[in-house]
């Protein structure tokens, strides 16, 4: 399975660089996808965000530094932190205790490193089809977004938030598919968009901004239930249940949330997962 060695690749470089500065984009990279897609499914995957993962790491490794001697400037300094004021915070809403306990013998805890393997669940059914789609173009509002996807989760429900008033702007635009109000993130090397828009071929409105998404293969799935958690289960169901038996490996291309009604207890939304064979 390719893209399950890919993704353990990204983790062989990911503890390589603990003692520096640890590179969102090559881990995408390596894993065959975007760093904004790296991230999330990370978090999908290991249960925890992927900072929150690498500061467990790095503290792990700093405990052990300091229980053979180091000194806690020279340690903190290794993992990247400035002063020692930060480390011992860190270190603290790690282990419980301050690094200096640490020299001294307290208990202390220890994540070991993670890798993916798949354990593959078939309890719910998953509806979904293959569809193959040319290049299309999408027309609505966007805000820049962090390749840190901790920072990105704050700034894209806020962005939705302030879209809300705004949403019915967009349906006069709608004339092509995927029908629906689209949230899609274009974070690549060149820019670091989340968008909210739809599928159009129409001149674009002064505020608003076009994008066009590339011809992929795409699994669409279908889901329904309360928004968010609903289309955030279902997504998580996609890479750790469908994903790893499907033959297919994740594309390039951005995934698609596609908003079929207003948020409510029955909303009906789907997700566009591009998708190649290796």
């Amino acid at each position: 399975m390719d893209w399950l060695n890919n993704w353990n690749k990204a983790l062989d470089y990911l503890e390589e660089h603990l003692e520096g500065e640890t590179d969102p984009g090559e881990l995408g990279r390596l894993a065959g996808c975007s760093a904004y897609h790296f991230q999330r499914m990370f978090s999908y995957l290991a249960g925890v965000p992927l900072s929150e993962y690498i500061r467990r790491r790095r503290m792990t490794l700093a405990a052990a530094e300091l229980q053979s001697g180091e000194k806690v400037l020279a340690v903190a300094l290794r993992y990247g932190y400035d002063s020692p004021t930060a480390f011992n915070r860190a270190f603290q809403a790690v282990h419980g205790v301050p690094p200096s306990q640490a020299k001294r013998g307290a208990k202390l805890k220890a994540y070991p490193r993670i890798r993916f393997k798949f354990i593959l669940k078939g309890t719910e059914e998953m509806e979904y089809q293959i569809v193959q789609k040319e290049a299309f173009r999408i027309v609505g509002f966007r805000t820049p977004i962090s390749t840190d996807l901790d920072e990105s989760f704050q700034a894209v429900p806020k962005f939705w938030v302030e879209t809300g008033p705004h949403l019915a702007e967009l349906f006069p635009l709608m004339n092509g598919e995927p029908v629906g109000i689209l949230g899609a993130c274009s974070n690549s090397k060149e820019e670091n968009y989340y968008y909210i828009a739809v599928a159009s071929s129409a001149p674009v409105p002064e505020g608003m901004y076009e994008w066009t998404i590339p011809a992929a293969s795409w699994a669409v799935f279908s889901g329904n239930g309360p928004l968010p958690g609903a289309m955030q289960d279902l997504q998580r169901r996609i890479i750790t249940e469908y994903l790893p038996d499907s033959g297919y490996e994740l594309d390039k291309a951005p995934d698609i949330e596609v908003y079929l009604d207003q948020p409510g207890e029955e909303s009906r939304f789907q997700v566009w997962l591009p998708v190649t064979k290796p």
